[in-house]
């Protein structure tokens, strides 16, 4: 079993700012949410904790690792899309800029990648390629992968059956099996 798991809220997540790669730490409600995150996990009983190597991942799976015992590897492939040009901008700003980016970005569109940053195509690739790598690994096992919206959603896009509708953006803290 694997499941994927949005790590908790940041101050950039809360002020509606792109956020991609940047080293930007969780928030107090962040934390409360990676608690709530692995008190879920307990009963999930994971035998290998994953996690994206950007700051508020690793944080989050800490947390996580912390409660139940196990030490968070780091993969970069479950890192969030690299925002490019956007990142540090509001949403607000990208909006009234590039009003047409903005609605690609918000509809998960696959052909679109961000100025100056990475394709949702080129994502979703790093992603199942990782999924299919941890399956491979622990048969047996049951995986949990602390990673991005983004990351979970071109995921579930990338693993449903084709014509289902583009996920919604998971809460932070959120949990999806797979």
């Amino acid at each position: 079993m694997l499941w994927l798991a949005r790590h908790g809220q940041t101050a950039y997540n809360a002020a509606g700012r792109f956020q991609g790669q940047l080293p930007v730490p969780l928030d107090d409600r962040g934390r409360e949410q990676a608690g709530e995150l692995a008190a879920r996990a307990v009963a999930l009983a994971p035998t290998v904790l994953v996690c994206s190597p950007v700051a508020r991942a690793q944080e989050t799976a800490d947390i996580v690792g912390a409660r139940l015992g196990l030490t968070p590897v780091a993969d970069a492939r479950f890192a969030e899309t690299d925002s490019g040009d956007w990142t540090d901008e509001t949403f607000e700003a990208v909006l009234a800029r590039d009003p047409e980016g903005f609605s690609r970005f918000v509809a998960l569109d696959m052909t679109w990648g961000f100025p100056g940053g990475e394709r949702f195509a080129e994502q979703q690739s790093r992603v199942l390629a990782g999924i299919a790598d941890w399956r491979a690994r622990e048969p047996a096992g049951r995986v949990l992968i602390v990673c991005h919206g983004n990351s979970m959603r071109v995921a579930q896009l990338g693993l449903a059956p084709s014509g289902e509708a583009t996920p919604e953006r998971p809460d932070n803290g959120g949990l999806l099996a797979l």
